[in-house]
């Protein structure tokens, strides 16, 4: 009988879903708990039962706070998990706030589908509610940074700095002095607004993401992409309409933009910030500091130079506002949120602009838009889209495939097994690729519920 096992529960052939649970001293301890996202039998999956009873889970451990790693949680919680779950204090202020957005999110479009009777089910329920979250949130205990966390006898834990996002972290789990490493979201090195990520240490097993594993970020900065457009888009009069992420993405557009006025480089008009989210992460961002590069009185003009949008009523009304301007909503794959309302309102218009300002799941509007789509179903209707549509390609928060491999050769000695999740197949297979032929490790993506032996890894 295998005593210590690793399962692949999601994250595999797809971008979202991160769940990985290993077994071991008679414990189960879940490595993220994601929301599964994008194509509609992706997201399906979040109905069904999980692979196993929640209740028999000891553990969960959250790399970082974005919902497709740790969103499912609060509906763990909800179906009997009763342990503690472990994170960073970053992600922990911030997993707050996005879990009872997606709380908030999840229960309004119950509610609309209801209402406006486009829903297939009688009635249409949210996944968890926002009670469900105040659960979850109990549960949660904070941990340091590189320091070794017991939890079972020989089954020790330790979060390292995995920059991407705030609280970011890669995962280093130790059973028996066996070392399996998750990768978590990795950051980029030079990225504008993050540290840089910890180097690989030392271990058997990894599990590394691959998100960007099949290609190369643009060598351009981000302020060198942003300003032709946004200079062209302004000057005819038009409204540009940025769907970004609440956490990360926002902050950074938020310092370009400012920047760029600032410089004179694109003219000064009024720049709103749509997320309740966003504000509140970017009031964290203020407080951790130490995890980013901004300097404190540039980040204290970047807040002050944007307009933060509070009630449902003034976001209607920027729907009416005439005028040259930079609209910054959530959510960054349009599945949801107050962006939706910007995009129906300025999408048919060819004077304004749409840009697409990270990656966009398969089967969201974001990637239909990078795609090509002229309509987005939306709210139940189908909206035109006439209006400028930009991908920009500077402003990931992902290593790319070269990022990747650049931090795996930071590594003292090569695991005895690699593999690669959190990508599309394709993304995969070539990260895959490279890793055994630049590398020359052993290196393979699992599929889905595959269980591995942690003492003898193939």
């Amino acid at each position: 009988m295998v005593e210590n096992t690793l399962r692949f529960l999601g994250g595999t052939q797809t971008v979202t879903g991160s769940r990985y649970l290993i077994e071991a001293a008679g414990k189960r301890i879940l490595v993220d708990c994601g929301l599964f996202q994008g194509y509609k039998n992706l997201r399906l999956r979040n109905w069904e039962d999980f692979p196993v009873p929640p209740d028999t889970i000891d553990f969960v451990l959250i790399t970082h706070a974005h919902l497709d790693h740790s969103g499912y949680v609060p509906a763990l919680v909800r179906n009997g998990f009763r342990g503690q779950v472990l994170m960073t204090e970053g992600t922990a202020e911030l997993s707050e706030i996005m879990w009872l957005d997606s709380a908030h999110l999840l229960e309004e479009e119950a509610e609309r589908a209801n209402r406006k009777g486009y829903t297939k089910h009688k009635p249409a329920k949210p996944l968890y509610s926002a009670d469900d979250v105040e659960r979850a949130l109990d549960r949660v205990r904070v941990v340091q940074f590189d320091k070794e966390v017991d939890l079972v006898p020989n089954v020790k834990a330790k979060f390292i700095h995995a920059g991407h996002i705030l609280g970011a972290a890669q995962l280093q789990v130790r059973v028996n002095n066996r070392v399996i490493h998750f990768s978590g979201d990795l950051g980029r090195t030079e990225d504008p607004l993050m540290n840089a990520p910890a180097n690989l240490e030392q271990c058997d097993i990894l599990v590394t993401e691959s998100t960007y594993g099949d290609r190369k970020h643009a060598a351009f900065d981000p302020e060198k992409e942003l300003q032709p457009v946004l200079s062209r888009v302004l000057e005819r009069g038009g409204t540009v309409v940025i769907p970004a992420f609440a956490v990360g993405r926002t902050q950074a557009l938020m310092l370009f933009t400012w920047r760029l006025m600032n410089e004179g480089k694109i003219p000064k008009v009024p720049v709103f910030v749509n997320s309740p989210m966003a504000e509140n992460a970017t009031a964290m961002y203020k407080k951790h500091r130490e995890e980013h590069r901004i300097n404190p009185e540039e980040f204290d003009a970047m807040y002050q130079s944007v307009k933060m949008v509070h009630s449902v009523e003034e976001s209607k009304e920027l729907n009416e506002r005439k005028g040259a301007k930079i609209i910054i909503a959530a959510s960054g794959m349009m599945t949801g949120g107050r962006v939706l309302h910007h995009v129906t309102a300025y999408g048919p218009d060819p004077k304004n602009a749409i840009l697409i300002s990270g990656y966009q799941a398969g089967g969201t509007r974001g990637r239909l838009l990078a795609e090509g789509a002229e309509t987005l179903r939306i709210f139940g209707h189908d909206v035109p889209i006439r209006a400028e549509v930009v991908q920009l390609e500077s402003l990931s928060g992902h290593a790319d495939a070269d990022g990747l491999l650049t931090w795996m050769k930071t590594s003292p000695n090569p695991p005895k097994q690699t593999y690669i999740t959190h990508g599309e197949p394709l993304a995969s297979d070539r990260l895959r690729f490279r890793i055994e032929n630049e590398l020359g490790w052993s290196a393979r993506a699992p599929f889905d519920g595959e269980e591995i032996d942690l003492d003898n890894p193939h």
